[in-house]
């Protein structure tokens, strides 16, 4: 990998900070909305002692293999699309989900997740794929992979909302065990 690739996604995870959690980490603040002024943002970094550029961040908003941050029309602000531990609201519609969404976790994390269910945890929804390989690649991040199969049909029709992210992920609310269909668990753990 070269130096500016190992470079961008260092900064990108350092952004992905600055943007979804913690702001202050520069010295800057988000709207209501989640978005920061790109300005104040490449000003804040640089004060932070780390090297950044309007190409630069250009770049790893174009490039981010998980498409986590947007730009506004006029590319004067930014924010994160998705997984915010912090109060925002990025003015997502509500979406119709497919029958079958899938959730990625760890092994380690089923006997809690059979108990009280998936839960937000600190970021404002639960996040979900349409596909299971997404899910098996954020369930590795965290251990012995597995993917659990969500009934998003029959949550829909109990009055769940879901929302779609501009980078295609589905965010709904806590997650109840019984919407999990457990006879299609995919367990890379065993």
């Amino acid at each position: 990998m070269s130096d500016k690739a190992t470079d961008d996604i260092g900064m990108g995870k350092f952004i992905s900070l600055i943007l979804r959690h913690k702001p202050e980490t520069v010295d800057i603040s988000l709207n209501e909305h989640g978005w920061a002024d790109v300005s104040e943002l490449i000003a804040g970094i640089r004060k932070s002692g780390r090297y950044i550029d309007i190409a630069m961040l250009e770049r790893i908003v174009a490039e981010n293999n998980k498409q986590r941050y947007s730009f506004n029309d006029d590319c004067t602000k930014i924010r994160a699309n998705q997984g915010h531990s912090i109060p925002v609201d990025i003015e997502l519609p509500a979406a119709n989900p497919p029958d079958v969404l899938y959730h990625g976790t760890a092994t380690r994390f089923l006997d809690s997740i059979r108990e009280k269910g998936i839960l937000r945890q600190n970021r404002q929804y639960v996040h979900l794929s349409s596909d299971i390989k997404t899910a098996l690649d954020v369930g590795k991040r965290h251990g012995k992979a597995v993917v659990l199969p969500i009934n998003a049909k029959k949550m829909a029709e109990d009055g769940y909302v879901f929302y779609l992210s501009v980078n295609r992920v589905w965010l709904c609310g806590d997650i109840a065990w019984k919407y999990v269909k457990e006879n299609e668990i995919i367990n890379q753990g065993k």
